[in-house]
């Protein structure tokens, strides 16, 4: 099996060239010498797929900059919306499936209630809708596609909240955090893992096409978050002091773009369709910590 994986610099990307080494021939451009693709020159990223004829295209490129995305509208169109529906086009004609990865922000964010695969859309920000339109796209354009929308993802590779959140520990002693969004820390790891399983099921005779919703179990808040994330890797010597976490509204974090409160996803679907248990977020966070202690060491 060749699979075509976009995005392999970024968190879910680079967990991804781990997972799906051992079940597939990787093609991963901008690595072991496969040239760089511009997403938004849509003529050479057609081409680039066609010559590459993968069995499976894994997108997990996107421009992830929710505020940017504001100011940035045509270049996180042409990433977000345009770029997979030509994957997903070039995927048709060589007869691959592709994996599509999206956002609790194609929700509105009300209510209280884990948001279904089946429930009205309705985005607050522009990211929101430009991966609104790549699911669109993707699913318009190709017959054997899977969408799986994601949150509040980190990993110990790129910038990310809790990594953030730890460099500068040593050098605060409070912290102002958002306790009024609710949702799942989700490991890039986990998602790595889960998305290398369904590659090797929808190679068979995989029928159950469309979207799905692929988080860690449980929820919390991002203040919640930190407290735990504080807490525990003082335990781990991976800082030398508990800073003190504030709960704050959101309206008191001045940001460009409206986040969702409610960012709870149902993973039922996947659960079932795929047989697989969804671990707790604590046991990410738990992987995540020791994986940076091991690094100190």
């Amino acid at each position: 099996m060749k699979i075509l994986v976009f995005g392999g610099s970024g968190q879910i990307g680079f967990e991804l060239q781990r997972s799906l080494c051992p079940i597939a021939n990787l093609v991963v451009p901008g690595f072991k010498g496969v040239p760089r693709v511009n997403l938004a020159d849509t003529g050479a990223l057609e081409k680039f797929v066609i010559s590459a004829a993968p069995d499976v295209i894994v997108n997990a490129a996107a421009f992830t900059s929710v505020d940017k995305a504001e100011m940035e509208r045509d270049t996180a169109h042409a990433i977000n919306a345009i770029a997979p529906g030509v994957m997903a086009r070039a995927a048709s004609a060589v007869g691959a499936a592709v994996i599509h990865y999206s956002t609790d922000y194609v929700f509105s964010g009300d209510g209280n209630k884990p948001w279904s695969e089946c429930d009205k859309v309705g985005p607050l920000n522009y990211y929101g809708e430009s991966k609104l339109a790549g699911e669109t796209a993707v699913l318009s354009n190709v017959e054997r596609g899977l969408i799986f929308r994601t949150s509040w993802v980190y990993s110990t590779h790129g910038n990310n909240f809790p990594k953030t959140m730890l460099r500068l520990a040593p050098l605060k002693e409070n912290f102002d955090v958002v306790c009024d969004q609710f949702g799942a820390p989700t490991s890039a790891p986990l998602l790595a893992d889960l998305t290398a399983h369904a590659a090797l099921r929808i190679i068979g005779n995989w029928s159950d096409w469309g979207v799905y919703h692929l988080v860690a179990g449980g929820e919390t808040t991002w203040s919640e978050f930190a407290k735990y994330l504080f807490t525990r890797a003082l335990e781990y010597g991976l800082i030398d002091k508990l800073p003190h976490v504030s709960d704050i509204a959101s309206l008191n974090y001045k940001v460009a773009a409206k986040r969702p409160t409610n960012s709870r996803l149902d993973t039922t679907k996947f659960q079932t369709k795929f047989h697989l248990r969804i671990p707790h977020w604590t046991e990410g966070v738990e992987h995540f910590l020791r994986e940076l202690s091991l690094a100190k060491k």
